[in-house]
């Protein structure tokens, strides 16, 4: 867990970067995360040399070699500032080496073509380095923590509706769909890896004895976790996160995922984990004509979800994050989605959270989806649950409460032959799926929900009256009694 003095150390080094003129959150995380990744090399490149030591062998695979020692991260970090950051910004230099380390190191190095070194001065170099030393990275959880924290600091949206989702709701989708050390795990629209993290954390808790063996550990580095992410930037922060947590090798794909060229994304995934983009518009053109087939539509919330139906196995289940307007959008193409899911796969579940579950980065209202690929239908009854609470007040602030209907979420919807009965007064319910299509596949909980009202009875307005009369003279009586004091 991070401590108290490692989140002062962060954020005095997050106000010299803000002072040093880098005031774009992601540019500082982005930088922290090359110094990060350097000293990792160097910790690499030790494990080597005492394994080689230990068995009187040559290195194999050495990460640094004899012309580049100067390089490494245990050499440069007591040097003088000047020097050091003449160090990252020399040809050839630190920067440069990361750069092109390629296949030598974790798979990290491959989005680094494009990266930047924006660090302006020596004295601001030689605080982060001071900084990311005292981090325990042989600590996975700890090292794991200081980026979270980091990833918290995104106080804005980003372009196209982006934003970081939050990590309690994050852990209620996972909760409910319990990833296995048999999944294959996707978020095709991965930004900082948010859900790829926290579906290896659900799997190092309650599968710890199975990662003892060799097969499935190869399985969970390097075939269990894979994401897309067209933006640069994103890619690079959300690979570390997921190296940081102890996935070596993460299948992260450098793509457009609703474009063509994610060829790779069929049948791929057993469970899906998402927040797309919302209120986005793209080019038809540049969408593949696969999931154009499902759902003909420029909004990237519906493609998304044609997307997902795409990539999943047979049997693949999936929970998303979608904007109410998906829910009861009256368009040719909501319809259309929303019949894709019903008629012909499952769909299990629909959580609707309140408007304020994404402040401060947005306000927009939200719900999860539940579903199963069949290609076959299946779905008979839909289970709704109005969130009115998730632990955190819905204003800007978002500050910690005790009204939280989390746990309930999970727990009702693990047991859900208890909820036929519920009457549609009550947060949670079923409603057949006759009833759905009758209403135009409308999936919106106020559709279905009762809601009951108190009769409120009002006094008499001749009673009402002589009240006001009576307070009149009261006042009256009371004006009176002050202008005698002071006269």
């Amino acid at each position: 867990m991070i401590t108290g003095e490692l989140k002062s150390q962060i954020d005095k080094v997050w106000e010299a970067f803000w002072t040093g003129g880098i005031s774009n959150p992601l540019t500082v995380i982005e930088q922290m995360t090359y110094l990060l990744f350097i000293r990792r090399l160097d910790e690499l490149q030790t494990a080597k040399e005492l394994k080689a030591n230990l068995l009187k062998q040559t290195i194999e695979e050495p990460i640094y070699d004899d012309s580049n020692q100067e390089l490494r991260w245990s050499r440069f970090k007591d040097m003088d500032p000047e020097v050091m950051h003449k160090m990252f910004t020399k040809q050839d230099g630190v920067f440069d080496f990361l750069k092109t380390v390629g296949s030598k190191s974790a798979s990290f190095s491959k989005f680094m073509k494009g990266a930047t070194f924006m660090i302006p001065t020596p004295r601001l170099l030689a605080q982060v380095v001071e900084m990311i030393s005292h981090i325990p990275m042989q600590d996975r959880d700890t090292k794991g923590d200081v980026y979270e924290y980091l990833l918290g600091k995104i106080a804005s949206a980003g372009q196209n509706g982006q934003f970081r989702t939050p990590r309690h709701i994050i852990r209620m989708m996972i909760d409910m769909t319990q990833p296995t050390i048999e999944d294959v795990i996707c978020d095709p629209s991965a930004g900082s890896s948010g859900f790829l993290v926290g579906a290896s954390e659900y799997v190092r808790e309650h599968f710890e004895k199975e990662l003892y063996d060799a097969k499935i550990q190869e399985h969970f580095q390097n075939r269990m976790f894979m994401g897309m992410e067209f933006d640069p930037t994103m890619i690079r922060i959300g690979a570390m996160n997921l190296i940081l947590h102890g996935i070596e090798n993460p299948q992260l794909h450098d793509v457009d995922a609703l474009s063509e060229a994610n060829t790779n994304f069929t049948e791929k995934a057993s469970l899906v984990l998402a927040n797309p983009p919302f209120k986005g518009s793209l080019d038809r053109e540049a969408v593949d004509g696969k999931i154009l087939s499902v759902v003909d539509s420029k909004k990237t919330e519906l493609l998304f979800l044609a997307l997902i139906l795409k990539g999943l196995k047979l049997g693949g289940r999936a929970a998303v994050i979608i904007p109410d307007g998906v829910l009861f959008g009256s368009s040719k193409a909501h319809q259309q989605i929303r019949k894709e899911i019903i008629d012909n796969q499952r769909l299990q579940a629909v959580i609707s959270m309140p408007s304020g579950v994404f402040k401060p980065y947005a306000g927009v209202s939200t719900a999860v989806l539940i579903f199963t690929k069949t290609n076959s239908g299946g779905t008979d009854h839909v289970w709704f649950y109005d969130m009115q609470a998730d632990g955190y007040s819905l204003d800007d602030k978002r500050n910690p409460i005790e009204a939280n209907d989390i746990s309930d979420i999970v727990n009702r919807f693990h047991n859900l032959q208890n909820e036929t009965h519920r009457k549609r007064t009550d947060k949670s319910f079923m409603v057949p799926v006759s009833e759905i299509r009758d209403n135009k596949y409308d999936l919106s909980i106020n559709r279905y929900k009762e809601v009951v009202y108190e009769e409120k009875v009002y006094d008499k307005p001749e009673v009402l009256i002589a009240q006001i009369e009576d307070l009149d003279k009261e006042r009256t009586e009371l004006l009176k009694e002050l202008k005698s004091m002071l006269a």
